[in-house]
């Protein structure tokens, strides 16, 4: 029995530790979008279905001395694809197709390792079953479902708060390797204690058809329990399954957009997914239907609250990973209350798996191409009130269940205008991997009308409408900001040539003279194509524009391994998802790249404002490694400043030009390293370290 325990634990461990790390190593490839987790969540789903198809084609077509002979097999063959690694040779998939490059380059990397380990959930069980007999009738074969599920979420919560902070990702790759090969040699010892179990039973097909002997005790002793599940329970399991699987995803994007696409946003929903699971399925009775159902009505209440009117990152985290738990409780444990007898748990599993798979395809396929909105999360949060109607309907009275229809009735409607409101009064509403763009006039404002674009939450930049003050630099590029000064302590008699990574609106081109070339990096072509045909900065500049499409950090990368680029005089970093700059473009390789670009007098900038991190320290931390200060302006603006937004500026400049500020930079304040802080690389980072 501890054979199978460790097994499945190990497994389970492995499983979920390694979605975080891989997805570390790739996102810098893909711009560090949260969609990136979305299709990574979608990868490993689809790899579970393809392994719990696999758990029940053997179980059902093979003898066992058969299925541990196969399985032992592959087991053996995938230790060659060890160890597990995203070549770096891969970035190009990103910027041709990076929907589908996220699936291949996942598949490369781990594709065999992680089937081989979402197989043995459902397959030790199943084996458990046949070793132990007298415990196959029972329900303690889906007891290690619940085992590997509190081996996943450990490993979830370990690995931002233990393993990315102590190991770099080559070390976590090394040692996750390691570990397979103990998993493989578990596996393989199972495998053999069910060769042995079956020394007396002869060898057959185990299949509906096959003796009596060779199949579980639960199909002998039990045959009605275990009657195949008809369809319309199948169905009920996939939509349960999908449902939890939607609210998921959703709810995480929700966070990731708002806050930043870090591991401890996505680890935090997901485990308390996998928690939902380890109540239901470790102790049915931690379902208590009564509560939960009931509650049910507010936690729908809370995600609105959140979304809508919370301004507290802390509240809004709480709200919906709370939220999250509901859901997921109701829906697994639904699920519970209708698992079938251990005969024929393999295709329960299946089912499961279909609705993970299902629930992935419509939040990370679906869902970018096919709406212009977040949309997937009403439809989420209607299914999951729906399916608890459903769930309901037998056997309640006359009375209760056309409270149901009426209440389900009304808040769909609700839901329908809510949803459709997101998007009234926008100019512009665009959606694709990258994110959500909006683009809207907003009226009334001390300088009058402006346009302004919106990712999530978080303004992108604003042009005002006034034709005589069009060309004004507002928000976060102000003349009073930490890039307005940069630019100014630009040489002003001769032409000035400036990079700028994130387009936005285009608002730095407005700083453009006659003769100075601005080349703008942006990665998502539909930003590009908002700030031509809704904003004027970029038509309206006297400066040469040359716009980049892809990420910044591969094409400034590429520019100077080609080694004929102009130096840029100031490179300004200003790409953000949500709140928040992609850590890929802050590590110390990133910035190396960035000082290759420059003059030796170049001044990169870097907008570091951020509601919820402090990254002054990661800052400090690199120009030190590039023989380099940190000047900082903190604009808080004044109603002498009616064009500003609140800013921060981080300039990594020259030693003596730090020593020795000029006029223009007057103001600033210099930042020096923190002590013991670790500087970021591709292979280290720690946001717990930075956090306000």
């Amino acid at each position: 029995m501890f054979t199978f325990a460790s097994t499945t634990f190990l497994s389970a461990f492995l499983l979920f530790l390694v979605q975080p790390l891989i997805a570390r190593q790739i996102l810098p490839w893909f711009g560090g979008s949260s969609s990136v987790w979305s299709m990574c969540m979608l990868f490993f789903q689809a790899e579970l279905l393809i392994g719990y198809g696999y758990v029940h084609l053997v179980n059902e077509r093979l003898s066992p001395r058969h299925q541990a002979l196969v399985h032992s097999v592959l087991l053996a063959a995938s230790l060659a694809t060890l160890p597990i690694t995203a070549n770096p040779a891969w970035k190009d998939l990103a910027l041709s197709n990076p929907t589908l490059g996220v699936g291949i380059v996942l598949g490369l990397a781990v594709g065999v390792p992680y089937l081989m380990i979402s197989t043995t959930g459902p397959l030790m069980q199943a084996w458990f079953a046949r070793v132990f007999p007298a415990d196959g009738h029972s329900s303690r074969p889906y007891r290690l479902y619940a085992l590997s599920n509190l081996a996943s979420m450990l490993a979830l919560l370990a690995y931002p708060v233990v393993v990315e902070p102590v190991f770099s990702l080559q070390m976590q790759a090394t040692l996750w390797s390691m570990a397979y090969g103990l998993f493989a040699l578990l596996g393989l010892l199972t495998a053999w204690r069910l060769w042995q179990s079956q020394a007396s039973v002869g060898q057959g097909v185990s299949s509906m058809a096959v003796p009596a002997s060779d199949a579980p005790p639960a199909a002998a002793a039990a045959p009605a329990a275990s009657a195949t599940p008809g369809w319309r329970t199948c169905l009920l399991w996939v939509c349960l399954a999908a449902t939890a699987s939607v609210l998921l995803l959703s709810l995480t994007r929700q966070l990731t957009t708002d806050v930043a696409p870090v591991p401890f946003l996505w680890v935090l929903p997901l485990a308390l997914y996998l928690l939902s699971f380890i109540l239901c399925f470790d102790a049915p009775r931690y379902y208590v239907r009564s509560l939960f159902l009931w509650s049910l009505p507010v936690a729908l209440a809370a995600v609105h609250y959140a979304i809508d009117v919370a301004e507290s990152v802390a509240a809004q985290v709480v709200l919906i990973n709370v939220a999250l738990f509901v859901f997921c409780m109701v829906c697994h444990g639904e699920l519970t209350r209708r698992k079938p007898a251990v005969r024929h748990l393999t295709l329960f599993y299946l089912m499961l798996s279909i609705g993970g798979a299902l629930g992935g395809t419509v939040v990370g396929l679906l869902a970018p191409v096919l709406f212009n909105a977040y949309y997937e999360l009403p439809l989420g949060l209607l299914a999951c009130a729906f399916l608890a109607v459903v769930v309901l309907w037998q056997g309640a009275p006359v009375r209760l269940r056309l409270a149901l229809m009426l209440g389900l009735a009304g808040y769909g409607i609700w839901l329908g205008n809510d949803s459709l409101e997101s998007t009234r009064g926008y100019r512009l509403v665009m959606r694709n991997f990258y994110s959500q763009t909006r683009v809207e006039d907003r009226q009334g404002s001390s300088n009058g009308a402006k346009r302004v674009m919106v990712h999530g939450s978080i303004v992108h930049g604003e042009q005002l409408l006034d034709p005589a003050m069009a060309q004004t630099p507002t928000a976060y590029y102000c003349t009073d900001s930490g890039i307005g000064h940069a630019i100014e302590s630009l040489d002003a008699d001769r032409p000035r040539h400036i990079g700028v990574v994130g387009l936005g609106a285009g608002t730095l081109a407005a700083y453009g003279r006659p003769g100075d070339s601005l080349r703008l990096y942006e990665i998502n072509e539909q930003v590009l194509d908002a700030a031509r045909s809704q904003f004027t900065f970029l038509s309206g500049t006297q400066a040469q524009v040359t716009p980049v499409l892809g990420d910044a950090r591969l094409m400034l990368e590429r520019e100077v391994a080609a080694g004929d680029a102009q130096p840029f005089d100031l490179l300004a970093m200003d790409a953000f998802s949500g709140d928040s700059i992609p850590v890929h473009l802050v590590t110390l390789e990133a910035m190396r790249i960035y000082r290759a670009r420059l003059t030796p007098r170049g001044i990169l900038a870097v907008h570091i404002t951020n509601h919820y991190l402090d990254l002054r320290p990661v800052m400090a931390a690199a120009a030190e490694q590039l023989d380099r200060a940190v000047l900082v302006f903190d604009l808080a603006p004044t109603d002498a400043m009616p064009f500003c937004r609140h800013s921060i500026w981080a300039l990594i400049v020259p030693r003596d030009l730090a020593a020795s500020v000029p006029p223009a930079l007057q103001g600033s304040v210099s930042v020096r390293p923190v002590p013991g802080f670790k500087p970021w690389t591709d292979s280290f980072s720690n946001l717990l370290s930075v956090l306000k």
